[in-house]
């Protein structure tokens, strides 16, 4: 698919299910509540009472969320958490954490094959790069928005090492060629690529150049946008370029990374704007 240019870079355009409508979510069954810090418990199936939750955790904007689910059972699964949770896995999860958690659990469900089957809301105490990008409210009241909101299908974004992206990656400098679909985006001074889910093709690509002026002064020049179906950047190792995806920052770097849209979507419970 011929991939679209912009100028600038395009708003996010919701589109819900078929047929979605405010509903009421029975809190008490359908929602299950995964708190990513701390250290996981072995017994993930009982999960604890807020008034349970050490109060070391209940810091960093963490404890008016918890105290929104005084009612439930709160999973206290760690950062970023792995095979631990699979016993979790259904229905509606309501993910308590910063992005790299959400991007975690969002893995944890593509793996096990359940994106079709599960709704995921999200709670982060400040905002972020997801909560901006899809208009989601942070603190207690996304506790609300998890309880009472129907889902909408989002395009989830995979990359070739295996991992997912749900907010925003940023890949910088990047001085080499590379593609979105089949437009060749020529190479040159260095730039600064952030990557998004977009909603018509699956991927937005926002390159900014930088250049130097009087006095070795970094300048940047106005963004350009590309959307398409995929993105395959080609890095030169030795030039100190960094992948972050969701927070995470790839460890070592590597000559090629590609991320393209996964052919499904992701329930996200978010408002329709």
């Amino acid at each position: 698919m011929t991939s679209a240019r912009y100028s600038v870079a395009a708003r996010w355009v919701s589109r819900p299910l078929k047929g979605s409508r405010l509903t009421q979510i029975d809190v008490h069954v359908g929602l299950t509540v995964l708190f990513c810090r701390g250290e996981s418990v072995s017994d993930t199936g009982r999960g604890t009472t807020y008034d349970d939750v050490p109060a070391d955790l209940l810091s960093g904007g963490f404890g008016p969320i918890l105290a929104a689910c005084r009612s439930l059972p709160i999973h206290v699964v760690g950062p970023r958490p792995k095979k631990s949770i699979d016993a979790l896995l259904s229905g509606r999860l309501l993910v308590i954490g910063d992005d790299s958690d959400l991007n975690a659990v969002v893995l944890r469900v593509l793996r096990k094959d359940l994106l079709s089957s599960i709704e995921i809301a999200y709670a982060a105490a400040t905002p972020t790069a997801v909560t901006g990008l899809y208009g989601l409210v942070t603190g207690p009241d996304s506790v609300r928005v998890a309880q009472h909101v129907d889902s909408a299908e989002t395009p989830l974004l995979r990359s070739d090492s295996g991992g997912v992206l749900v907010g925003s990656a940023e890949i910088t400098p990047v001085n080499r060629t590379f593609y979105v679909d089949s437009q060749r985006v020529p190479g040159g001074r260095p730039r600064t690529i952030l990557v998004q889910p977009e909603s018509t093709q699956g991927l937005m690509v926002t390159v900014t150049e930088q250049s130097r002026g009087w006095f070795d002064r970094v300048s940047h020049r106005k963004p350009t946008a590309y959307t398409g179906r995929a993105a395959e950047f080609g890095m030169t190792i030795g030039d100190g370029t960094t992948i972050t995806f969701d927070g995470i920052r790839h460890p070592r770097e590597v000559n090629r990374w590609v991320f393209y849209r996964h052919t499904e979507q992701l329930r996200l419970v978010r408002p329709f704007l």
